[in-house]
């Protein structure tokens, strides 16, 4: 079984080579097609609100299906969508391929998550699913500075190509060796949405939404600032830095949640913190290794939100935890793309990619603030029976 974790990782990894890489490749993309960087950034917008929606839109025709064949097939849809986006000819058609790239990567998360529990004996869950996650990290800090070298050489065409090239290799391991199992399917979209009714789950996932608008939105353009500081050689550096933090982030984050035992209180630390790097961003990029420092506490600190908010959700809604992490997801890629929706608005505008960061931390700052006021609404004497 532990091959199988192994597959469901490579495939962890290549999403998050696809998803992370192409806000490294938009000054590339706007020059090939004549079009401005935030219309170019729109590529990355498409892709995260395709996979945000994917897996609960399709959730109920996938019931009863095997893990192999939704993994199998999601990959082929992602692999497919990365050749379009190789040979697009027309910015439409990079934008539609981006789009059916998205909606493959957001089948295939899910799915991934959800074979773990049939894969594995329960006292080894958490490290496999370590493993599957922390493959997306690694697709982040090997694949997206490879990627950039690629583009750098062979045009970013070739980087798609790359991307396509590992998703095959993911895509055969599991036909040929993945076992068949039948998961739950995702929660649908209306099981996500009921939980809406629930202010504590509106307030704890609305955490998320800003957070992600902040962290993941602004990465969107992490060229764009880079340039306008006059630090974009080093771009592949700084992005390598910022997925060497998800990594830590990611895998430390869980030791922080069993010793406090207060995830909401985590993510007011964690959501104050990631406002203060923003906010001091642009100043500390005036020094390489300042710059290099930031990435870093910025990846590390962004990849920390999501485990404290699902710990925070499967407290509240024991009885209905997948569709409230669901949920959480949605929020989060959700976030991310109107995060680049309003970057690009804003460059458009003539506002300089160097004041972004300041906006991306009072957005954060304001996530902080909407997590206190979860945490007091949660200690108030009428809800004390819940566990923080």
């Amino acid at each position: 079984m532990q091959k199988s974790i192994y597959l469901l990782s490579l495939g962890n990894f290549v999403l998050g080579f696809d998803a992370f890489v192409v806000a490294g490749l938009l000054p590339q993309i706007s020059e090939s097609f004549g079009v401005s960087l935030p219309s170019a950034g729109m590529s990355v917008a498409i892709f995260t609100i395709s996979y945000a929606l994917s897996a609960p839109i399709f959730a109920t025709a996938l019931s009863g299906r095997s893990s192999r064949v939704v993994l199998s097939a999601a990959l082929l849809i992602f692999i497919l969508a990365n050749v379009a986006s190789a040979i697009a000819p027309t910015f439409s058609i990079l934008l539609i391929s981006r789009a059916f790239a998205g909606a493959g990567a957001g089948l295939y998360a899910p799915f991934a998550g959800s074979s773990v529990g049939y894969l594995v004996e329960p006292s080894k869950k958490g490290r496999a699913l370590s493993t599957i996650l922390g493959g997306m990290c690694l697709g982040t800090v090997l694949g997206v500075p490879l990627g950039l070298l690629v583009a750098e050489h062979l045009g970013w065409q070739w980087t798609f190509w790359a991307v396509a090239a590992l998703g095959t290799v993911a895509v055969l391991g599991i036909l040929l060796f993945f076992p068949k199992v039948s998961p739950p399917a995702p929660p649908s979209l209306r099981q996500r949405l009921s939980l809406l009714h629930d202010p504590r789950i509106v307030g704890i996932v609305g955490v998320t939404f800003l957070v992600s608008i902040a962290s993941l939105g602004l990465y969107t353009y992490v060229t764009a600032i880079l340039t306008d500081t006059g630090k974009v050689a080093g771009l592949p550096y700084y992005l390598w830095a910022w997925g060497l933090g998800g990594v830590v982030g990611s895998f430390s984050v869980g030791h922080v949640l069993d010793r406090s035992r207060r995830p909401r209180f985590v993510i007011i630390r964690v959501a104050v913190l990631l406002a203060a790097v923003f906010a001091l961003l642009p100043l500390l990029l005036s020094s390489s290794w300042g710059g290099l420092v930031a990435f870093f506490a910025w990846g590390l600190l962004g990849w920390s939100t999501q485990a404290p908010q699902q710990h925070a959700l499967l407290e509240i809604h024991r009885d209905a935890g997948a569709a409230a992490v669901a949920l959480n997801s949605s929020a989060n890629y959700l976030g991310s793309s109107l995060g680049a929706f309003f970057g690009g608005l804003l460059i458009s505008a003539g506002t300089s990619a160097y004041f972004l960061p300041y906006l991306a931390a009072a957005v954060a700052f304001t996530g902080a603030l909407v997590a206190m006021f979860v945490v007091q609404r949660a200690t108030a004497p009428h809800t004390l029976g819940i566990r923080r």
